[in-house]
């Protein structure tokens, strides 16, 4: 299969290469990579026409102005031409040279072992390609702005992911939630949420996967390295709130609030 991986950029001249350098280490060559920048006024379009020059596999280089993140990321997903697609922005990294390579042999084993339902794209007309995985997810590890690991992230994957574990907080980080591509770009992320677009994204991704009959497939394995401070951070009670409209919208108000009381005794008890 093909993976998309799409990196969103404004600026981001300190944090990019180690970026860059984790996806042109990697052992699976079948990939592209889109960099989707903002009009960075930095070093930051060197670094990725450098980039871009020096790989062998497709390297797609955008700037122009946009209206945010999540804005970046739609255009990434309309670009994007792999099987699946991960963000990886700026500062974030795969985990190891083979991580790409694990996420591809995850899948290869989901099929093989005829673990996925048949879904044919037309009457009688079977499609491998309708029977891939919604999504293929794993674990995160946080580091410091050198990129040194710090620990794993505080919110683990569940062994059996569903669209109804996100009640308790974002348990697959975005950066390693790979999404089939034709689902993702079927739900584009929804611009009315300025911090917390991707949670919303990866519950309606995993809604439609729901909807399908299609699996979403746990590598058990770290796949993305996350640096500490990241936007939801940095901009920590407007992303609560907007977290909070999200799971209400999704699970129901009175669900929300009762979870919400829970997270409060958690973080009180630790």
């Amino acid at each position: 299969m093909k993976i998309s991986v799409i990196t969103i950029t404004y600026n981001a001249e300190r944090t990019l290469q180690r970026t860059l350098d984790s996806v042109s280490a990697q052992t699976f060559r079948d990939i592209e990579h889109l960099i989707i920048d903002g009009a960075s006024t930095d070093g930051t379009l060197p670094l990725a026409w450098v980039y871009q020059h020096q790989c062998s596999y497709p390297v797609i280089v955008q700037s122009e102005p946009d209206k945010g993140l999540y804005d970046a990321m739609n255009k990434g997903l309309r670009l994007a031409t792999g099987d699946y697609v991960v963000f990886l922005n700026a500062g974030d990294a795969l985990h190891a040279p083979t991580t790409l390579e694990t996420v591809n042999a995850r899948c290869e084993a989901a099929l093989a072992k005829r673990e996925l339902p048949t879904v044919t794209a037309k009457p009688h007309s079977p499609s491998k390609d309708s029977q891939l995985p919604a999504v293929i997810y794993g674990d995160t590890a946080i580091t410091d702005p050198e990129g040194r690991f710090l620990h794993l992230r505080r919110l683990r994957p569940p062994r059996q992911l569903t669209w109804r574990s996100f009640r308790q907080g974002m348990l697959v980080c975005h950066q390693a939630f790979y999404a089939r591509t034709d689902i993702a770009r079927q739900t584009p992320y929804d611009l009315q949420y300025r911090h917390s677009a991707d949670v919303d994204w990866c519950i309606r991704i995993m809604k439609e996967a729901d909807r399908q009959g299609l699996p979403l497939v746990n590598t058990f394995e770290i796949l993305a390295d996350f640096e500490e401070g990241g936007d939801s951070t940095q901009h920590h009670r407007a992303s609560l709130t907007e977290r909070f409209r999200v799971m209400a919208h999704h699970y129901g108000l009175l669900s929300t609030i009762v979870m919400h009381l829970w997270f409060i005794c958690r973080a009180v008890r630790s």
